[in-house]
């Protein structure tokens, strides 16, 4: 499992880094804390009750974390921010959640840049 968090990170990495610095992007992690959002998860997950809250409550310190990398602009901070809450996520979820989530995670993050890539044109 750690060689898929490791490749999971690595690949998120090389993604971000081969973007420039859009923080807009990153606004996917504060959707999380979206009650509606939350719901849906909790439902395609299957969390129990203790997922539940120790997920919230990571939701929320990574929404307030990636607030304050976002005031100092640096991009390294927002990558570290994500990456922390990747392990956390890790330790919180069961291996088929956590694949399941980082495979929900991309495809919103891939359906976004879609998204400025069209408004782009």
């Amino acid at each position: 499992m750690k060689k898929v968090l490791v490749m999971v990170v690595v690949a998120f990495t090389t993604l971000t880094s081969a973007y420039a610095l859009d923080f807009n992007e990153y606004k996917v992690f504060n959707k999380l804390n979206d009650e509606k959002t939350f719901k849906s998860l909790n439902r395609y997950l299957k969390l129990n009750d203790c997922q539940q809250v120790n997920l919230k409550t990571e939701f929320m310190l990574t929404t307030e974390k990636l607030k304050q990398a976002e005031l100092s602009e640096n991009e390294t901070a927002v990558q570290d921010v994500i990456t922390a809450n990747l392990v956390n996520l890790k330790e919180i979820l069961t291996p088929e959640q956590y694949d399941k989530f980082v495979v929900a995670l991309n495809a919103t993050f891939d359906n976004v840049r879609e998204i400025q890539y069209l408004a782009a044109e």
